[in-house]
């Protein structure tokens, strides 16, 4: 019944902001095609990296890959800017 994913994350094993925050760069670089150098925690989806809600869908289906957690939609309603995206996951692998 477990999906394999090619993360290698253990949910043993705590996860840190920064490799949350790398994570989330790479995959907005490879979904998006975003230039790295944008995504900063200060990053606002919307306004600064024009991620809609179709992308915001397929984000979250990404970091549920990562995480190997269910998402619940309501921990990503409030996100605006990568630090919320980061902070949401790190709450979502602490459960």
């Amino acid at each position: 019944m477990s999906a394999s994913t090619s993360t290698g994350t253990s949910t043993d094993t705590p996860v840190s902001r920064e490799a949350i925050f790398a994570q989330v760069r790479k995959i907005l670089v490879e979904l998006f095609e975003i230039d790295a150098g944008d995504i900063h925690p200060e990053a606002r989806l919307y306004e600064d990296l024009d991620i809609d809600s179709i992308d915001a869908v397929d984000l979250v289906v990404e970091l549920k890959q990562f995480t190997g957690r269910r998402v619940n939609p309501e921990d990503f309603k409030s996100v605006r800017s990568i630090n919320d995206v980061v902070t949401a996951v790190e709450r979502l692998m602490q459960r």
